[in-house]
């Protein structure tokens, strides 16, 4: 699915897309009726059809704006987690910007302020490049106390840049600064009982056939409730898949070399490999270029991985690899 010129949308359960200017995820999908449910970030739900999503303002979540900068993973921060004064900051920012953007401070020329649009901020005349500049300009003239105090203390163009797509898409949360905000103790819903049954599951599973998510799910659910009892809580399929691929990875392997990867010994002791694949060292380097991950993509930090693969070969004592004597000798080989 392809919406509004920036790149295919990806219609499953679990994934996010953007309508509206409003991030959902999309909950539930029937292909075969049309019909598609969408859940927002606070709960609300809306029920539609894949043809109303292709015909409106829908388009994909970018990689980078999958969440604000400052919000580590967690709920996105609003203006309940700002104080009093912090909130009136985050008001001085916002109508900076829409100055810078607009023109007029409430970002509209229907409720412009007297005095409005200022010498260096009308549109009918001025770039958006060239209100940015001025903004700029401006709050260099007023001293680094005076511009702290409106919040604005260091700003510079790319800054405003940043806040106006962060506005685009959050609102005026967009503006947020993230030194403000706790930073997050840890997924406070894993206990320990809970990662008992989620390493019970992940051994379960290594005996059998390959299961989804949802499988696993059900079985730290029912795991929880037969040894801990029905009162203890257990939380939503999104923490357990976000846990389940932070600790065991995306489980891509077949499970006959899941099974012999799982046996291996900690470092340090003796290995006996028995199969190629068994036992890959892995060497990560940061590139020190950015790429795109699609033509509309925004840049991403790359990395360079090697791979080396410890796997037997058998030797002849006239050097011919693969003949059948009792000498064995190691080999490694460089894969991407």
């Amino acid at each position: 699915m392809t919406g509004t010129d920036r790149g295919p949308v990806e219609l499953a359960a679990g994934s996010w897309l953007m309508l509206a200017g409003t991030r959902w995820q999309v909950r539930e999908l029937e292909p075969h009726a049309g019909r598609v449910l969408l859940r927002r970030d606070d709960g609300q739900e809306l029920a539609t059809t894949i043809r109303a999503l292709v015909s409106g303002a829908c388009r994909p979540v970018p990689a980078a704006a999958a969440s604000l900068p400052h919000s580590r993973g967690r709920q996105p921060a609003g203006l309940e987690d700002l104080t009093a004064r912090q909130r009136e900051l985050i008001a001085s920012r916002y109508a900076h910007l829409m100055e810078a953007e607009t023109g007029y401070r409430s970002g509209s020329p229907l409720h412009a302020l007297p005095g409005e649009p200022r010498t260096g901020y009308d549109p009918a005349v001025t770039t958006l490049h060239q209100r940015r500049l001025a903004k700029v300009t401006e709050m260099a003239a007023l001293g680094a106390d005076a511009a702290a105090m409106l919040g604005l203390a260091r700003i510079s163009e790319r800054t405003l840049v940043r806040w106006a797509g962060q506005c685009r898409r959050y609102g005026i949360a967009g503006c947020i600064d993230g030194h403000w905000l706790r930073r997050s103790g840890g997924r406070y819903s894993v206990t320990g009982q809970l990662r008992e049954a989620i390493y019970a599951v992940h051994a379960e599973c290594l005996h059998r056939s390959r299961v989804s998510m949802k499988t696993r799910e059900r079985m730290i659910r029912q795991y929880v409730r037969e040894r801990f009892g029905p009162e203890v809580p257990v939380p939503g399929y999104e923490t357990l898949r976000t846990v389940w691929l932070e600790w065991f990875g995306p489980g891509g392997a077949r499970q006959r070399y899941a099974r012999s990867a799982a046996g291996l010994p900690a470092a340090g002791e003796h290995v006996v490999i028995h199969r190629p694949g068994q036992v890959v060292a892995l060497d990560t380097s940061p590139l020190g270029v950015k790429v795109r991950e699609h033509v509309f993509g925004e840049p991403v930090t790359a990395s360079l991985t090697l791979a080396l693969d410890l796997s037997p070969i058998r030797w002849s004592r006239s050097g011919s690899p693969w003949c059948r004597t009792p000498r064995w000798t190691w080999r490694c080989c460089c894969g991407m």
